[in-house]
């Protein structure tokens, strides 16, 4: 996916996304629990404290 097309589904700019992806800017626990459930993973793996790709079961 583009980063503008990401940024749409979490109803932000793409500019806002790009800071966040850089570093320029740290990425709120909300939005980075978004990017998780639409890349079908963890938060551990984006923030690379695990290697399991697969999400944790819901409950």
């Amino acid at each position: 996916m583009t980063q503008q097309q990401i940024a749409d589904k979490l109803y932000i700019s793409r500019r806002a996304y790009s800071n966040y992806e850089t570093g320029v800017r740290g990425i709120p626990t909300e939005i980075l629990s978004q990017i998780a459930d639409i890349y079908g993973t963890s938060v551990d793996y984006l923030i690379g404290r695990t290697n399991v790709k697969k999400p944790y079961p819901k409950k």
